[in-house]
């Protein structure tokens, strides 16, 4: 059984990706628990953003989702407590919701964090800008690297992005606790870690299959 966790700026694929690896793993056979966004759900119903005295709530509903796994599932959560921790300190400077967020995420045997070469998308309450992706992006990451949680970021377009996650997932198994395997010595630059992330799957698809 494996637990994934999809973490990522707005617009980022999340939801998406989380459907396809679901799908995936289904084709494989595996019986699989997929976890939506909780907070998409709570705007719907309550057709506004939450107050700041409503996220503790809205963290503690999407860890619970996660947690009733049913036994010999896999999971797929599409998002986790973090989020809303991270959105929580930025938004309204209550950084009270990182420890249960990380102590959550330890939960997931897998990290993945959505890549911003996607283009921005409105989608109705829950987007606040294209402006807001590169701040949350490193929140994600700091917050990540603070606590020793292991994850590899996904980039891509199209199938290809599942196909990159896959991957991810695979390199993310075998190296155990490195948390940024894909970043240059010398610098954070997204677009320098999107091409080493290319330049790893192009050394992939060139190596011989074993015999």
């Amino acid at each position: 059984m494996t637990k994934l966790a999809l973490l990522g700026a707005e617009s980022t694929g999340k939801t998406a990706l989380a459907m396809g690896i679901a799908a995936h793993w289904r084709a494989q056979g595996h019986p699989v628990h997929a976890v939506g966004e909780y907070l998409r759900e709570w705007c719907d119903r309550e057709g506004r953003t939450p107050h700041p005295h409503e996220q503790p709530g809205i963290a503690q509903e999407q860890a619970r989702r996660a947690l009733q796994v049913p036994p010999g599932h896999w999971l797929v959560a599409d998002t986790t407590p973090l989020m809303t921790a991270i959105y929580s300190a930025m938004l309204f400077d209550d950084a009270s919701l990182y420890d249960f967020a990380l102590q959550h995420q330890r939960h997931y045997d897998l990290t993945l964090v959505t890549g911003l070469d996607l283009p921005w998308v409105a989608d109705g309450l829950q987007r606040d800008g294209p402006h807001v992706r590169e701040p949350v992006d490193a929140l994600v990451r700091a917050a990540l690297d603070r606590a020793g949680v292991p994850y590899r970021v996904v980039y891509g377009q199209g199938p290809q992005r599942l196909a990159n996650a896959l991957f991810a997932m695979e390199a993310l198994k075998r190296s155990g606790t490195e948390t940024r395997p894909w970043t240059c010595e010398k610098c954070a630059d997204p677009d320098c870690e999107h091409r080493l992330f290319t330049g790893l799957l192009a050394s992939r698809a060139a190596d011989p299959p074993a015999t």
